[in-house]
């Protein structure tokens, strides 16, 4: 029987890898992208890698050690750790808002809000274990792609299968209970940037799908629940709370809403997010001048500003891959987001200058909104000031700025 197994899901392997579809599952990515890669850049990158061309060796030991790192790690699940004294089904994603403390007037009374301090007693398991999750998924599909490590793509496979696939360790694809507030709510729409870290997960399962190396019957239940997923952000009441948000939350909730539909084929879904961004987004929340007046009133104004345009950022380079210039793109009002990056860039490069409340110290080494538009603009300061930053984030958004980058050279 085990041998009869093993035969089986090696026939799968290869059949896939000749792009043949196993049990009605067409696990192929579709079209001419890998989400935030033109093809045609991917297997640029690839080759090279193959051919150890010198000038991305040092881009290729890192995805090997990223993914050595990622095999020894995981799988995770929501069902490993629950929240105490919550009652909730086991497969339920629950989280608790960053900002809401005990009341000290009140220390058995509803939660207080005091924005930018984190309260760090707060249950963050949930989103510990997505984040974890994501990463090693981009890990491990990015290594399959490039290296053509097969391992790699089999330990994707076993940690996916556990966060999505099986019944009893799966996330039920909703957020129904996220960044809940003790004494005030079980649940809200604003939650929902809790699962922004999906996308760098959806950008690893467009590696393992072109390396031909995914078993082919773990696609169809994998795009079953990122479809049932995309379908609860756009219909439920909190998925609307959450996309009429109006700042960073209505941008997040656009890039996900677009990768998800790009990683499903879902053309009419991707559309309306373009319509949004060009009806909504921009002209709600970027000044002609390119200030992000929401985001400029925060505690921590710098910080928020650059993340918003981190995911600005992202949706203008989807919108590129598939040949729309979203950068330049001018709203009602006269407003663009190379404006916004305009704008920001002289105080990511100089933190000091920025006047407004930040009550934190400043990451410059999670921004990356300059560098995806000096790629798009071939604005050689934006990517000089990128290269230049002493140590890269090993995050997934940094690595595959740095990717992109070599695929331009």
């Amino acid at each position: 029987m085990k041998v009869l197994k093993y035969l089986l899901i090696r026939a799968t392997l290869l059949l896939s890898l000749h792009g043949v579809s196993v049990a009605g599952a067409d696990v192929r990515p579709a079209g001419d992208s890998l989400l935030f890669f033109r093809t045609k850049e991917a297997e640029r990158l690839r080759e090279r890698i193959r051919r150890q061309d010198p000038s991305i060796q040092r881009l290729a030991e890192t995805i090997k050690k990223h993914a050595e790192v990622a095999r020894k790690a995981g799988p995770w699940s929501v069902t490993f750790s629950r929240p105490p004294g919550v009652a909730l089904s086991p497969n339920v994603f629950y989280s608790e808002g960053p900002y809401w403390w005990p009341d000290p007037q009140n220390p058995t009374g509803p939660y207080i809000r005091r924005d930018g301090e984190r309260n760090p007693n707060r249950f963050t398991a949930n989103d510990n274990d997505l984040g974890s999750m994501s990463k090693a998924v981009f890990r491990l599909g990015l290594a399959s792609y490039c290296l053509d490590d097969a391992e790699a793509a089999r330990r994707a496979a076993e940690i996916i299968r556990v966060w999505f696939i099986a019944p009893s360790t799966r996330m039920n694809p909703n957020l129904e209970y996220g960044q809940a507030i003790q004494g005030v709510t079980t649940g809200r729409g604003i939650g929902i940037i809790d699962t922004v870290p999906l996308i760098w997960a959806v950008q690893g399962l467009f590696f393992l799908q072109a390396s031909g190396l995914w078993p082919a019957q773990d696609g169809a239940p994998v795009r079953d629940w990122v479809r049932e997923y995309l379908k609860w952000l756009t219909s439920s009441k909190k998925g609307t709370d959450e996309k009429e948000n109006g700042n960073n939350h209505s941008t997040w909730w656009s890039a996900q809403v677009a990768a998800y539909s790009l990683f499903l084929g879902d053309a009419a879904t991707y559309d309306m997010t373009w319509q949004f961004f060009k009806d909504y987004l921009v002209p709600h929340q970027i000044r002609p001048d390119g200030s992000c007046p929401l985001e400029e009133a925060r505690t921590r104004s710098l910080s928020y500003s650059a993340m918003n345009l981190n995911g600005f950022a992202l949706l203008c380079r989807m919108g590129e891959v598939k040949g729309q210039d979203l950068w330049g793109l001018k709203a009602f009002g006269g407003a663009s987001v190379l404006d916004a990056v305009r704008y920001l860039f002289p105080f990511v490069n100089d933190p000091g200058r920025w006047t407004k409340q930040q009550i934190t110290g400043f990451d410059a080494g999670s921004v990356y909104f300059y560098a995806l538009a000096g790629l798009a603009t071939r604005d050689s300061g934006y990517l000089r000031q990128f290269e230049s930053l002493p140590t890269h984030s090993d995050e997934p958004p940094m690595l595959m700025v740095r990717l992109l980058v070599a695929a331009s050279e």
